[in-house]
């Protein structure tokens, strides 16, 4: 979860929450170990935790890589009913310090505590308090990043994990944010990173320091969108819990078990 002051005294902060429902994961916290559905060795994995990622395993990987990569992996299957419920439970620890709660998919949410300050305490004792309830009462952990803005936030809820807070602020950001891979920022994807890499941008400050005609002619608008997330320039606000952005899209895909083939000759 993260935070943001919006003001020289700290008064507003604004942040975002990473919390991972470890509960179902106790058994096999200390092997490496997947989400994913084993039909098929053409599954994929949803989700690794930390001892498996230090492996080689990556979210989106096929089943067989993952098992290439770590050949004593432990494949856990999803539980979708557990997480919503750890979810909700989360959420309504979060709803006593603020009413302005932006989900993030189920794991994952914002929260502005601008107005609790005054009763709660600053963001790094909530931010504390909040890590502490969510151990103590649901017995998972919860990473926290604070910062002025929500996607340095959730940088910082990346920074450091389990179990931690990192803030990030206006006085040391460049020279922590700033050094982090250019594949760490929201919406640089695998793609994006590869056309970075070719141009020798490999680190966030590299995309904050470039030239933004030059990003937008690679990336189009996503390019402008980049260079000011780099540079900590997002004043989006959190959106209350239930509010409702407009569908511009929907996608759907489905990992079949075999290969399909279609015979397109008449």
């Amino acid at each position: 979860m993260e935070y943001q002051k919006k003001s020289y005294h700290m008064e507003a902060v604004c942040g975002s929450a990473h919390y991972q429902i470890a509960a179902y994961w106790s058994r096999v916290l200390n092997k490496p170990a997947i989400k994913a559905y084993q039909a098929s060795r053409r599954g994929i994995v949803l989700t690794a935790n930390y001892t498996a990622t230090q492996k080689g395993v990556k979210t989106g990987q096929a089943l067989w890589q993952a098992k290439s990569a770590c050949p004593d992996l432990v494949v856990v299957p999803p539980r979708m009913e557990l997480y919503l419920q750890f979810s909700s439970m989360l959420r309504e620890i979060y709803g006593e310090y603020t009413d302005l709660v932006e989900p993030y998919g189920c794991d994952e949410a914002w929260l502005d505590v601008t107005g609790s300050t005054a009763l709660k305490g600053d963001e790094k004792k909530i931010a504390d308090e909040i890590r502490s309830r969510v151990k103590k009462e649901l017995g998972i952990t919860v990473s926290i990043g604070i910062s002025w803005n929500k996607i340095f936030a959730k940088l910082g809820s990346d920074y450091k994990k389990p179990d931690a807070i990192t803030q990030f602020h206006k006085e040391n950001y460049q020279s922590i944010v700033w050094n982090l891979p250019a594949a760490n920022l929201l919406y640089v994807g695998r793609s994006t990173r590869t056309m970075l890499n070719r141009y020798g941008i490999k680190t966030i400050g590299k995309i904050a320091t470039s030239d933004p005609d030059f990003l937008e002619r690679l990336f189009g608008k996503m390019g402008l969108v980049l260079y000011s997330f780099a540079n900590g320039w997002d004043d989006s606000p959190v959106e209350p819990e239930g509010y409702a952005a407009p569908i511009k899209s929907i996608g759907n895909s489905t990992t079949t078990p075999r290969d399909l083939a279609t015979n397109l000759n008449p």
